[in-house]
């Protein structure tokens, strides 16, 4: 397995305090905007942090690649033949969407692949 792709060391310790039996990093990405502070993609799961809690409380979402539906590029503006011109990500499981805003669209369109390659097995 390759090295893990990350922005922030602290992010990736976070992660890999909290691996499972089998479970390697692929990439924790540092996401900008005011609910989410990262996302970890894992072999077998996505970890978002949440910090959209009451009273400055926070929290470490895992999800499994099974119980996500659909992984969506976000954009306030038209492709026009850019599909990830976007920084943004939407992760659907269930009734739930959390989306995510990176700096750059090649991490968008890498988070987009590892998720679709994991849901589409």
């Amino acid at each position: 397995m390759a090295d893990p792709i990350f922005d922030r060391k602290d992010q990736l310790k976070q992660i890999e305090e909290g691996l499972l039996d089998g479970e390697s990093i692929i990439a924790v990405y540092d996401a900008i905007g005011v609910s989410t502070g990262f996302l970890g993609l894992t072999t077998k799961r996505a970890i978002i942090m949440d910090k959209s809690f009451v009273g400055k409380k926070v929290a470490l979402t895992s999800i499994p690649y099974s119980k996500i539906s659909s992984v969506s590029v976000v954009s306030n503006r038209s492709f026009a033949g850019q599909y990830f011109s976007s920084g943004n990500i939407a992760i659907h499981v269930g009734t739930q969407v959390y989306e995510i805003e990176f700096r750059g669209d090649k991490k968008t369109h890498h988070a987009h692949q590892v998720i679709m390659h994991h849901i589409s097995l």
